[in-house]
C-alpha cells in the first residue's frame, strides 16, 4: 500500500512539473498575411524579380513591431526593403512568454511571385 501511495504521488509530481514547463514556453508572435501585404516595388516589377525574403521582427505585447531584420536576402534589395518596410508597419498578434503576451522574435517568409 505504501508503495501504491508512493508511485502516484511521484505521478503527481511529474505531471505538475512537466505542464509548468509545458506552460513556460515561449510562443513567437504572428501575423494574418491576407491584410499585410507589400506593394511590389516598381523598379522589381520592370526587371521581373521574383524571391522569398526571410525576416525577424522583434514584436511588442501590444503587437507593433520594434525592431525588423533581413536573414536571408530574396537576391534583390528593392524587394526585401519593401517586405521589411511593408511588415514592420503591421499589426502583429503577440507572443507569450508563461502564458501572458511578451516581446519576441518572430521569423517570416516574404514570397515576391509575379502573375
Amino acid at each position: 500500500m505504501f508503495e501504491n501511495k508512493r508511485l502516484m504521488s511521484v505521478a503527481a509530481a511529474l505531471l505538475v512539473s512537466v505542464s509548468s514547463v509545458a506552460f513556460a514556453a515561449e510562443v513567437p508572435a504572428s501575423f494574418d498575411a491576407k491584410n499585410c501585404k507589400a506593394d511590389y516595388p516598381k523598379a522589381s516589377l520592370m526587371n521581373e524579380e521574383q524571391g522569398t525574403v526571410t525576416m525577424s521582427f522583434l514584436v511588442n505585447a501590444d503587437g507593433s513591431v520594434a525592431d525588423s531584420k533581413v536573414e536571408k536576402s530574396s537576391g534583390f534589395k528593392n524587394l526585401d526593403k519593401a517586405a521589411i518596410k511593408a511588415l514592420s508597419a503591421c499589426k502583429f498578434k503577440p507572443g507569450t512568454k508563461d502564458g501572458a503576451a511578451a516581446q519576441t522574435w518572430t521569423k517570416v517568409d516574404y514570397a515576391w511571385k509575379l502573375d
